[in-house]
């Protein structure tokens, strides 16, 4: 690491590092309020394995002067600053920013101004608008009311608060002084190192020089290089429309919303820095990610353009469907199924409508064989955005009829099955941080009771409740989880359903005539598809398919006993 001063045009120091790959693409990175540029030790770590990396204390924080004018803090300066870093780490080509906080706003300035033009290659910005663009949305907010509007500007007004209470004299400086803000900001936003007290006092100035004076007379400008936004989903300051609704003054835009708190800087350094990197590789000529492709805004695409989705027993029937229906609406698409030449045949359909795929055999109820696929996935494509752990099978017949090994059989497939992909599954996700949604497929048999499809409807009943247990589980994480719940759909399910308590002739007698009757039915898997992909794109819970199973979860919640009555009748076909 070498460690350098840097003088600012108005003859304040700047104290700057630079770590890293010596010969990489230049990255500074610019923290925000009440931090120094130890905030950004994690990501400085993470990025220096391939990137040169710059960071810097602000005037007024860490080891750099602290001016004690007010107008010394105003964004001309701190733009001014920035260039000054530039100049003295590279002085001819291009670098990259990657700014949190106050760091962003006054990134925003420099990036929208005159002092930097032609020397900025990519900004990645966290938890900062811009003041002219945060000025003039408020505005658009308020001229053109809506309750949505509305709703917005409230919610910004309540989070910023704060900004209010640091315009009093003396108060602010007091609570910083008596250990109050130390202590407050530990709470809310627990962190490995605690705000510097002479941090916080001389940072204030930042608020009172620019925040009144930007906010209610805003001059928007345009940034003409390409900006990413990266929007922590619980950060309490700064509301997610406040930083995202910017696509009027950065025409290349890309948003993406990370789950984390305000300082997911500190708490999740990998995920910045990955970010940030698919980037800055993108800038420097590099392939642009399915991650940048699918956050890109303004393009007009599918519904799940760019994204990843993985459907497990996608051979035929509901998953293939499901399969073919992601694919036209611009998802890339990964399938499996027990059946290798079905496997392949999907795959194909899905390549005929221009859909980046892979094709694997996989038996689902195989728990080693879906982590090994899961890593497969991870490997070739990425992690995936949508998991359907649609693999499934039929059994019918009385439970005294059902043997152990039928239990078993069907317990492996259709409850195991979904548990080893989610099991897979979700830990990538959450590690991602990007959020994503997980659909088990269930059926209406999981409300629906028969006395001819305990063994079936047993399973299907435990998929539900698993679907609902992991959904609360990963919400925090902006994970949903979807059970999908069908009723009678003419796929080749009843071709081999297996018939406890009969012989062979009988079960391929009760096979037929189940087909017969699910054709008659009229209800095709592409209608189950549907339902699938309204669901993933509402977030929705449970989702019943069928106008049958969609009526019996409403009697299901108010009038079960009409439907355990109706479970003791003869359906056997």
């Amino acid at each position: 690491m070498s460690h350098k001063q840097v003088t600012a045009s108005d003859g304040v120091r700047l104290s700057v590092r630079v770590t890293g790959a010596a010969d990489g693409p230049t990255v500074v990175l610019v923290h925000g309020y009440p931090d120094n540029g130890s905030m950004w030790d994690g990501v400085a770590a993470e990025l220096g394995r391939r990137h040169r990396v710059v960071v810097y204390d602000v005037r007024g924080a860490g080891e750099s002067d602290k001016p004690r004018s007010r107008s010394a803090y105003r964004l001309d300066q701190l733009a001014s600053d920035l260039a000054a870093v530039v100049d003295a780490v590279q002085p001819t080509g291009k670098v990259h920013l990657l700014a949190h906080d106050w760091g962003s706003i006054q990134t925003w300035h420099a990036v929208t101004g005159d002092e930097l033009r032609g020397r900025i290659a990519s900004f990645t910005s966290i938890s900062g608008p811009s003041l002219d663009h945060a000025g003039a949305w408020f505005r658009a907010q308020l001229s053109r009311p809506s309750p949505k509007r509305l709703g917005h500007a409230a919610r910004q007004f309540l989070h910023s608060g704060y900004i209010l209470f640091f315009q009093l004299p003396v108060v602010p400086e007091l609570l910083w002084r008596t250990g109050f803000m130390r202590a407050m900001i530990g709470r809310l936003e627990p962190a490995e190192a605690p705000p510097s007290t002479v941090d916080g006092i001389h940072g204030l100035k930042l608020y009172r020089a620019n925040m009144m004076t930007r906010l209610t007379r805003p001059v928007p400008r345009p940034a003409d290089v390409p900006v990413q936004v990266l929007a922590p989903s619980r950060d309490a300051y700064v509301t997610t429309p406040l930083q995202t609704e910017v696509e009027r003054w950065a025409p290349d835009l890309r948003v993406r919303r990370i789950t984390g708190s305000h300082w997911v800087t500190r708490s999740r350094p990998d995920v910045i820095a990955g970010a940030a990197a698919e980037l800055i590789e993108y800038a420097e000529g590099g392939d642009e990610s399915r991650a940048l492709k699918r956050a890109r805004v303004g393009e007009k695409r599918g519904r799940f353009a760019h994204k990843l989705v993985v459907v497990t027993g996608a051979g035929s029937g509901i998953g293939r469907a499901t399969a073919l229906a992601f694919a036209d609406e611009g998802a890339d698409v990964v399938v499996t199924d027990i059946n290798s030449a079905a496997a392949v045949e999907t795959a194909k359909l899905l390549r005929e409508r221009g859909a980046a795929t892979g094709e694997y055999t996989v038996d689902s109820s195989d728990g080693e064989a879906v982590t090994r696929f899961a890593e497969q996935v991870r490997a070739d494509f990425g992690v995936p955005d949508i998991v359907v752990n649609n693999a499934g099978i039929g059994m019918s017949g009385p439970f005294l009829d059902t043997s152990l090994r039928d239990w078993e059989k069907v317990i492996d497939v259709n409850l195991w099955g979904v548990i080893h992909g989610c099991r897979a599954f979700a830990p990538m996700l959450k590690e991602r941080a990007e959020g994503g949604q997980i659909v088990n497929l269930a059926s209406a048999a999981a409300y629906l009771p028969s006395k001819i499809l305990t063994a079936y409807a047993t399973t299907k009943s435990a998929v539900l409740t698993l679907s609902i247990g992991l959904r609360a589980e990963l919400a925090a994480d902006g994970i949903g989880v979807t059970a999908i719940c069908p009723g009678l759909v003419q796929t080749n399910i009843t071709n081999t359903t297996r018939f406890v308590g009969v012989d062979a002739a009988e079960e391929s007698r009760r096979q037929k005539a189940s087909t017969k009757l699910y054709a008659r039915r009229g209800f095709g898997p592409e209608k189950v598809a549907r339902d699938i992909l309204r669901a993933v794109e509402k977030d929705v819970a449970i989702q019943p398919s069928t106008p049958e199973a969609k009526a019996a979860l409403v009697l299901s919640r108010l009038t079960p006993g009409v439907l355990r009555a109706a479970a003791k009748l003869d359906l056997t076909p």
